[in-house]
């Protein structure tokens, strides 16, 4: 009894032993199988994976690669600053564009006026090394206002100590709520306006039009409510810009005199390096542009820059620049004169300054 009873024992602890043997091997071969159908791919891998590839990326990253247009002190070419514009309107992460300083406001403003020289001002001042600028016209004050600071500031170039941030949008000199915008931004924004002979500029203003709509009214019948009486239509835009006291009176409103300065369109031609030593004196600046970086391209009518370092060619302003304007009766010529001769006379008296228009 005692015998039979020992040999059973023994034998359950025989099936006990095998039991985590089996287990064990059922567990093995399951993995195997899992192994064989792919599932091993889904598991942690033992092996560490950088910080880039763990970090989700939230948004779309520009492809383009910083280069030596990135580096401080050199400006952004235009077409850089165009991208990182439309970059930051369509919400991407633009820090790719310039890794350098920070994003600020601007601390000068163009503020006009449209055909008057803005664009070869703004070109101008990039080859300031301490100059950053926005190339696309960035309409903030008054067509996006409603986008907020922070929008408007993302558009901004990043900038070191000591270098300054510019935009230029001419619009913005006879847009009402502008310079109540600019000064609840920053009421030590530097203002520059660019301004011209109101009838040459006008005329330059329908050129303009014209190239782009060949099927418009001519400049003559735009110009005249009644031509029989000779009464000028100041709704067109063409010959509202030219009252420059009056879009000034708005303007002396927030900002004193010492904060604006008027730059002569018809001296950014004629003697390109003198006008440009008066901006950078006003936007506090060492006067790095001069006589040196200018040549008159006898083609286009007005100064290009010589070629800088490391490029093939000189830069002109583009083809939409130095248009041939079409023919205007000389009456009409005459007539616009007289309009604006008390505008003008009064415009000499605010600014303390005779642009010598006639």
């Amino acid at each position: 009894m005692g015998c039979c009873s020992c040999l059973n024992h023994l034998g359950f602890l025989k099936t006990q032993s095998k039991a985590p043997l089996f287990l064990t091997m059922i567990i093995a071969l399951t993995y195997f199988v899992y192994c064989l159908t792919g599932y091993c791919e889904s598991m942690p891998s033992p092996i560490p994976v950088s910080p880039q590839r763990r970090s989700p990326v939230a948004q779309p990253q520009p492809q383009q690669q910083p280069g030596l247009r990135d580096q401080p002190g050199l400006p952004l070419l235009p077409a850089a600053e165009e991208q990182a514009a439309a970059a930051a309107a369509a919400g991407w992460n633009i820090s790719v564009f310039n890794n350098f300083g920070s994003k600020k406001f601007p601390q000068a403003v163009i503020i006009g006026v449209k055909k008057g020289g803005t664009r070869a001002l703004l070109e101008f001042l990039r080859v300031h090394p301490d100059v950053r600028a926005v190339g696309a016209e960035p309409h903030f004050f008054d067509r996006n206002y409603e986008r907020g600071l922070d929008w408007y500031r993302n558009l901004m170039p990043r900038t070191l100590e000591g270098q300054i941030t510019m935009e230029k949008t001419p619009s913005y000199f006879v847009t009402k709520e502008a310079p109540k915008r600019i000064f609840s931004m920053s009421k030590d924004t530097k203002l520059i306006v660019v301004v011209r002979n109101p009838v040459t500029r006008a005329i330059s203003d329908y050129t303009q039009t014209l190239s782009k709509n060949p099927g418009v009214p001519s400049f003559q019948m735009l110009t005249f409510k009644n031509m029989s009486t000779g009464l000028i239509d100041t709704s067109w835009s063409a010959i509202r810009i030219g009252i420059y006291a009056k879009h000034l009176e708005n303007w002396l409103q927030y900002f004193p005199l010492s904060k604006i300065l008027f730059v002569s369109g018809e001296r950014l031609v004629s003697d390109p390096a003198g006008e440009m030593g008066r901006v950078q004196d006003f936007l506090g600046l060492k006067r790095v542009i001069t006589d040196k970086h200018f040549y008159f391209n006898e083609t286009k009518g007005f100064p290009c820059l010589k070629k800088p370092e490391g490029s093939s060619r000189p830069r002109c302003l583009g083809k939409s620049k130095g248009r041939t304007h079409p023919r205007i009766d000389m009456e009409v010529v005459l007539r616009l004169k007289e309009f604006y001769r008390p505008f003008n006379l009064k415009f000499y008296q605010m600014t303390g300054h005779d642009f010598g228009w006639e």
